[in-house]
Order: C-alpha cells, then sequence, then structure tokens
C-alpha cells in the first residue's frame, strides 16, 4: 500500500542526525524543558518571524493555552470553521468557550471572511483562522475584521508549518499561532509536541506561566494553568527537521506539480492556489463527485488515499449540540468531494506514477 503520508520515511532520511540528538539527549540526563527546548524554540521564532515561540504537548494544547491566555471569560464566542480537524474546536471547548462555525471558501477551504462579520455577537472574542492543507487563510480579511470589531486572532498553522501568507510565515500575522508537531506534519516530530508563536511580550509570558501549572519563576502558581510541557527529546528531533523544512517543502510542491500535470485530463478538480499564500501541501486534496467509488477504486489498487475531513465538526456525535445558526452548505458539500493523495517529500516516482496510473483506470 502506497502510504498517504509516511512519517518513518521522513526519519530514514534523516536518521543519521535524529539518531545523534536523541543521544545527545539521553547522554544529558535533562529531560524536560531544558536547553535543547530553548534553543529550538528559539529557531523557531526566528523561522517564523515571531519574537517569542514557546513549545507545548501539541497542537491540541497550542491552541487551548493561547485562548486561556486571552482570557475570555465564561460564554465567550470562538468563530471558526468545521471543515477542520477535530482538535481546533475541542481546544475551544478545553478553553471555556463556545465554538461559532461559519462557512469556507469553496477553492480554498479555509475560512470565508464575509461569513464571519455575520455572526459576530457581542459575546464574540476571538477568530481561528486554520491555515488548512498547507495554505494561508485569506489573513487581510480575517485582520480587517478582527481590527473592527476589537477581536483577537489565532492561527491554526497546524498544517502550515513554513507556509507564507504576502511574505509573511503564518504564526507571526495574528496575534497567536498555534503549530503541530503531530509525526505526520511537514514539521513532525516522533510523537506529540506543539508551539505557540507570538511578538506580544505579555501574551508570551503569559503563556510560559499557563503551560505549567501557571508557575512563576519560584514555582508558585501565581493562577491555574496546566501541564503541558516539548520535552527535550522531540524538541532536538525537530530542531534537525527544522533545517530542511523549506527543501522538504519544495519537494512536496514538486509532487503536487507531478499531480497536476497528469490529473489535468481527468474530470478532477486539482488543488487551487491563492495569489496571496504560498502553498507546502501538507495534503494534496483533489475533489470528485464520484469521490466515494475513486477512493475504494484506489485502495483497491494499493493506493492509500484518504479523506480530510469526510464528517464535518458540527455533524459529528460530540458537537451535535451545538447551535447550528450559519449557513455551512459549502463545507456539507466539500466533505462528499474531497479526497487526498499521497503526498510527502520521500514520494518516490514510482509510487506517484503508481498512483497517477491507478486514477487513469477509473471509469470517472
Amino acid at each position: 500500500m502506497i502510504l498517504c503520508s509516511n512519517p518513518k520515511a521522513q526519519y530514514l532520511a534523516r536518521q543519521q542526525q535524529i539518531d545523534a540528538a536523541i543521544h545527545r539527549v539521553l547522554e544529558s540526563g535533562h529531560y524536560i524543558l531544558g536547553p535543547e527546548v530553548e534553543q529550538f524554540e528559539s529557531e523557531f521564532a526566528a523561522y517564523t518571524g515571531a519574537d517569542y515561540a514557546v513549545g507545548v504537548g501539541s497542537g491540541t494544547d497550542a491552541l487551548h493555552i493561547a485562548l486561556m491566555a486571552l482570557d475570555l471569560g465564561p460564554g465567550s464566542e470562538v468563530i471558526t470553521v468545521s471543515h477542520t480537524a477535530v482538535a481546533t474546536v475541542a481546544a475551544i471547548e478545553m478553553a471555556g468557550a463556545t465554538p461559532v462555525f461559519v462557512d469556507i471558501d469553496p477553492k480554498s477551504y479555509t475560512i470565508d471572511p464575509q461569513a464571519i462579520e455575520k455572526a459576530i455577537t457581542p459575546r464574540t472574542k476571538v477568530i481561528i483562522p486554520v491555515h488548512i492543507y498547507g495554505q494561508a487563510a485569506d489573513m487581510d480579511g480575517v485582520l480587517d475584521i478582527a481590527r473592527r470589531f476589537g477581536l483577537k486572532v489565532v492561527e491554526d498553522c497546524a498544517q502550515a508549518a513554513g507556509t507564507n501568507y504576502k511574505n509573511r510565515s503564518v504564526g507571526s500575522i495574528g496575534d497567536l499561532g498555534c503549530f503541530s508537531f503531530f509525526p505526520t506534519k511537514n514539521l513532525g516530530g516522533l510523537g506529540d509536541g506543539g508551539m505557540i508563536t507570538t511578538s506580544d511580550k505579555a501574551l508570551a509570558e503569559r503563556v510560559v506561566g499557563l503551560r505549567q501549572y501557571g508557575w512563576s519563576g519560584s514555582r508558585l502558581s501565581r493562577e491555574p494553568g496546566v501541564n503541558s510541557r516539548l520535552d527535550e527529546l522531540q524538541a532536538a528531533i525537530l530542531a534537525v527537521k527544522l533545517k530542511s523544512l523549506d527543501a522538504d517543502n519544495q519537494h512536496r510542491r514538486n509532487v503536487a506539480a507531478n499531480y497536476d500535470k497528469a490529473l489535468a485530463q481527468f474530470p478532477i478538480n486539482t488543488p487551487y492556489r491563492s495569489e496571496d499564500s504560498d502553498h507546502i501541501f501538507h495534503l494534496y486534496v483533489v475533489r470528485s463527485d464520484k469521490r466515494d467509488a475513486l477512493l475504494r477504486h484506489l485502495h483497491d489498487n494499493g493506493v492509500g488515499a484518504a479523506v480530510h475531513y469526510a464528517v464535518p465538526v458540527h455533524m459529528q456525535p460530540a458537537y451535535k449540540s451545538l447551535a447550528r445558526i450559519h449557513s455551512l452548505v459549502v463545507t456539507e458539500k466539500a466533505a462528499g468531494e474531497i479526497l487526498s493523495l499521497p503526498i510527502y517529500p520521500e514520494l518516490a516516482k514510482d509510487d506517484l506514477q503508481a498512483v497517477i496510473g491507478a486514477i487513469s483506470s477509473f471509469k470517472f
């Protein structure tokens, strides 16, 4: 089976450097919030152009702690999309706020700024645009609304490490940026991990305390916090991978370009590229009204295609009780037609051609 993503291939591509980094940490005797984390935080901040970066235990934790730092208060609403990983919405509820879903742009699948404005109420405090599949949301549109209504912006950058919007790195555009280092991500560890970025010193200091029981430097809990720490092993591994992130993202673009060329002859929609955003192709998502049959055909032919995401969050059992106030017609239609094809930097040419061949043998 040709995998949709392949974290092991990423490890094997840099095995010597990663093994050396792991050995260095094991020999150091320092395994939590030590020099490896501090160094990686510094390097990641510099990479994104943010003034500060704070390592945490996961991308979900990054969103949760970022929202905690904004003091939402009871009854607060956070506007985001239903076309996202459940983590985005889970983090909002973990922070004690209410998710409010709005629709997406039909081409980019990112949040529709026009839908945001219609959803704002006196309880709205934050907008979370999701930079999905490796392409940035319309941040000019989001920021314009945020400024006019006095709202904060927390970027969900889980799928977008290395993406730029108008020559600015995602994670440095809103008030806070939240990254995931889950193994399948473009910058993925060998376990869980996450990062919060900001250029607001006060927010950065607040996040540092919140990630560890609300501690001050003297280990006194100034406020309730959580336990969410990026460990030294993951920081060391991620520092190795960060050095080649841009090159890896370019490999993904090359794979995407090959798909674009080969699939142009078929009645299938290939990914849209915004003029304002780089696309780093965390996922290569096509669209077909025969998606389910095509997915079965690909699996039957050894291609591990997948769907991100087949069931919008608002339609999942745990979240059906959330009030559906705004139209999500674009979200619901997309969920029935999108399909993710295998893509990662180490995807072999023969495997790429096998995926294309399997699609070409499908009866559209």
